[in-house]
């Protein structure tokens, strides 16, 4: 008896579910599709990316895949999905730096190259920088960012802060709100 009660339930209650799906609920899911961005997507596996500058190469970056994104409304964009490792070159074509991560997004419009997840960088002198993001900004030539940036100095210094800034070549850097501890070498004047 409940049985037959529940099928003639579901069977009265189909009919009323079917007419309060009215006009306006399709007209609002047309709307909806409208809208809606796709995107094409050209993979290319084991890439190397060489950056120069007046003729010099300063930069070689290594990614296992990216992506080259390229959105229905918008800017294209490249993505790196499972990271980069990228070497620096001084002027001598010498290697002076590294970073490494996990993903980067490279948007060329705006000239920007985006690191993020497990971001390590280091400089000629031995100084390592750890963030989950860091920003190049290619024409200013500065990286900065607005997440905890770690510092671990060739002299066993360390330190982090936020609002972070360097030049390309990491050789300085500022940052806010830091905390750390310095070494001091003896009979040193500031």
């Amino acid at each position: 008896m409940k049985l037959q009660t529940l099928f003639y339930g579901l069977m009265l209650g189909l009919p009323l579910l079917l007419v309060a799906c009215g006009e306006d609920d399709l007209k609002k899911a047309n709307a909806i599709s409208e809208k809606k961005i796709t995107f094409t997507r050209d993979r290319t596996i084991g890439v190397e990316i060489i950056y120069s500058d007046s003729a010099r190469v300063k930069a070689r970056g290594k990614a296992p895949i990216m992506d080259k994104v390229t959105p229905s409304t918008g800017v294209p964009y490249e993505e790196m999905i499972k990271g980069v490792n990228i070497d620096f070159f001084n002027p001598k074509g010498t290697i002076d730096g590294n970073l490494v991560c996990d993903y980067a997004i490279r948007k060329d419009e705006i000239k920007q190259t985006i690191f993020r997840k497990n971001v390590v960088v280091k400089n000629d002198k031995g100084d390592t920088f750890s963030s989950e993001e860091l920003i190049w900004d290619e024409a200013k030539k500065i990286f900065y960012s607005n997440q905890r940036v770690y510092v671990k100095g060739a002299d066993g210094s360390i330190g982090d802060g936020i609002n972070f800034k360097a030049p390309q070549d990491f050789s300085t850097y500022e940052m806010e709100t830091g905390s750390g501890q310095l070494n001091m070498k003896e009979g040193v004047a500031p």
